[in-house]
């Protein structure tokens, strides 16, 4: 005699996808946000209550992440000259440059490191009617931030490209880190794609 049963539907398996968190970008090339010193939560969301297995790579997965923002604090460890990049026009510097002014001050006093500020035109100076008025700017706002000595560099009017001078100078000074708000590469100052290509250090790019 035959035997019928019913099994009960099983949910089909999600098929895995790849750690939105694992690193995708040059190995010089570092983005965080300094806003914000977790992930966002939703490891938790993305387990499944029905899996054990499912949560436990999950937790594997969130720890891996923490101790992959553990190793890019510790990398500050040897940061010992960061530049600052201006490529602004703002007589008064932009809400990214402000932005990444303050980070550099932030990171150089902790790490003891020394600053170096490098301003970029392609219009030479007497061109720029608000030149001065910018320096005082950078020097106020790094004063702010504790620095009121740091080395200054000026390269306007020179026709080559800010990532090219910028790869330039940190290799010139051997500079450990360069400080640059995504607002230098929305704005196509810095072209972001030559980044990996022209800047022999780590590029410390700071969120809007």
């Amino acid at each position: 005699m035959a035997l019928a049963c019913s099994l009960p539907c099983l949910p089909l398996a999600r098929p895995y996808t790849a750690d939105p968190w694992s690193p995708s970008m040059p190995i010089n090339r570092l983005s965080v946000s300094l806003s914000s010193s977790h992930p966002p939560s939703f490891w938790a969301k993305r387990a499944n209550p029905f899996s054990t297995s499912r949560r436990a790579r999950s937790g594997a997965r969130a720890e891996m992440h923490e101790s992959g923002s553990t190793l890019a604090v510790d990398a500050f460890t040897n940061v010992k000259h960061v530049l600052l990049p201006i490529t602004d026009r703002n007589p008064y510097l932009s809400e990214g440059t402000r932005q990444a002014a303050a980070t550099t001050t932030t990171l150089a006093k902790k790490y003891g490191a020394d600053i170096t500020v490098v301003v970029i035109d392609d219009k030479p100076k007497e061109s720029i009617p608000e030149h001065d008025t910018q320096l005082s700017s950078i020097r106020w706002h790094l004063s702010e931030g504790g620095f009121k000595e740091f080395g200054l560099m000026e390269r306007l009017g020179e026709g080559k490209k800010p990532t090219a001078i910028i790869g330039e100078v940190a290799d010139d000074l051997n500079l450990d880190l360069v400080v640059l708000s995504m607002e230098a590469i929305h704005s196509k100052h810095v072209d972001g794609n030559l980044l990996a290509e022209f800047i022999p250090c780590p590029v410390l790019l700071l969120p809007l």
